[in-house]
């Protein structure tokens, strides 16, 4: 076995966030999604590695297996926190919800009958894989459309969480009720789960947030995280839908006005929960940044070049994204009916299709399908994306530095104009 000098792995993981730091911004400058560069740094380490006589060992996959779980965890907090419910935003988000989930439906339909025509001949097997495809990549989309007009900006962050959100609990859905004798099963089994895990996470998020508030020592972010890193863990060993729990947390925790009223208002410490909610966005952003570098860098190091020149596999990768983006059109045609533009081409693929494709099961894996038709979906999507931006005048602005996506914050509560808004939604409530 291998081993590797750790002064000079320290070296290695630290230039790696280095340089995605700089892709980012060379990404704002140039509208090239820095997914594209962490992609190719990953295919240029793999170069290296293969000169140096290196591989990557099992090792390696172990230790991003309890990555990718944790990265999930933090990609659903941070959608949550990113949710804010109230009449005003209702038409957006209905909007946008109605079209990540009939979008997500129908490309997992059209995705697995073209995987099930040339690829592989076990339909559920191909749903499983399709799935991952379907799901349109919030890590991406935030990061890119800041520079759109305020509508069409929170129309995308929304979907784009949504289509995460519901990307996640469907794959995993699936993947739990393989094994089922009927879809009589499956519904009840769905239901009662979903149920159980619903009524549980409200008592839990209300006693999280109860308990977080009284927290006055300085070090917690962690604790906070070890808290919901637990939480997840024991609902999936008693087979809840543990990322309801995450979510259903995080919604509470960001819309605490509208969960905690009448009797329960008093228990509320305002203040408290506003550094409580810039805890966790601080930490979910960062967690969900390094989980991105490592996650591409790692596509890239497992893609086979000589995949890329597989005519069968571009072929069928522009069948994919043909699907997705005619699916993609007739739903926001239906829903949002004028001024879709650039929102239509807005449908990048990234981080969550290869967290769920690398935890797709060992007996669902098959080597018939090719790596490098998620690379092409994944390339192809990114680069449509940047035009269509670069075409409608836009550049890649980080939504993160939007107010709307996070709320008040101690660094941004005395900029009165920045929530003037948000003020004068809760005194009409």
């Amino acid at each position: 076995m291998e081993v590797i000098n750790p002064y000079i792995a320290i070296i290695g993981v630290s230039l790696i966030i280095i340089l995605s730091y700089f892709f980012n911004v060379i990404s704002q400058k140039t509208n090239v999604p820095s997914v594209l560069m962490l992609i190719v740094l990953g295919i240029l380490i793999k170069q290296g590695m293969n000169l140096m006589g290196m591989s990557a060992g099992n090792q390696l996959f172990s230790l991003l297996e309890v990555l990718g779980i944790v990265g999930l965890i933090m990609i659903v907090l941070e959608a949550a926190l990113d949710l804010e419910l109230s009449k005003k935003k209702w038409p957006i988000i209905w909007k946008s919800f109605s079209v990540a989930l009939i979008s997500l439906l129908f490309s997992t339909a059209a995705i697995a009958y073209i995987i099930n025509a040339f690829i592989i001949d076990d339909f559920f097997t191909c749903i499983i894989y399709a799935v991952p495809l379907s799901i349109m990549s919030s890590a991406i989309i935030i990061p890119s459309v800041g520079g759109l007009g305020e509508d069409k900006k929170e129309f995308m962050v929304y979907e784009g969480t949504f289509s995460d959100i519901l990307g996640i609990m469907v794959f995993y859905f699936l993947i739990g009720n393989a094994g089922a004798e009927n879809a009589q099963v499956v519904i009840w089994d769905v239901v009662a789960n979903i149920s159980i895990t619903i009524f549980l996470s409200v008592i839990i998020s209300y006693g999280l947030v109860l308990v977080f508030q009284k927290m006055n020592s300085q070090v917690k972010l962690f604790l906070l995280i070890a808290v919901l890193l637990i939480l997840y863990a024991v609902g999936k060993l008693f087979h809840l839908s543990s990322l309801l729990i995450i979510l259903i947390f995080g919604l509470i925790l960001n819309n605490n006005k509208i969960f905690f009223r009448g009797f329960l208002k008093k228990w509320l410490k305002p203040d408290k929960v506003k550094g409580i909610l810039h805890d966790f966005h601080l930490v979910t952003m960062e967690t969900a940044f390094v989980v991105r570098t490592f996650f591409f860098v790692l596509f890239g190091i497992t893609i086979t070049l000589t995949s890329l020149l597989n005519l069968k596999v571009a072929l069928i990768s522009i069948g994919i994204l043909a699907a997705l983006y005619i699916v993609r059109f007739i739903t926001i045609k239906i829903f949002v009916q004028r001024d879709i533009n650039p929102q239509i081409w807005l449908a990048p693929r990234g981080l969550i299709t290869i967290l769920l494709f690398f935890a797709i099961p060992a007996e669902y894996q098959t080597e018939a399908f090719d790596s490098g038709i998620l690379l092409y979906t994944i390339i192809i999507s990114c680069i449509i994306m940047a035009a269509s931006l670069v075409a409608n005048g836009k550049k890649v602005i980080p939504v993160e530095d939007m107010a709307f996506i996070y709320g008040p914050t101690p660094e941004n509560m005395d900029d009165d104009k920045t929530f003037e808004i948000k003020v004068n939604e809760e005194e009409e409530d």
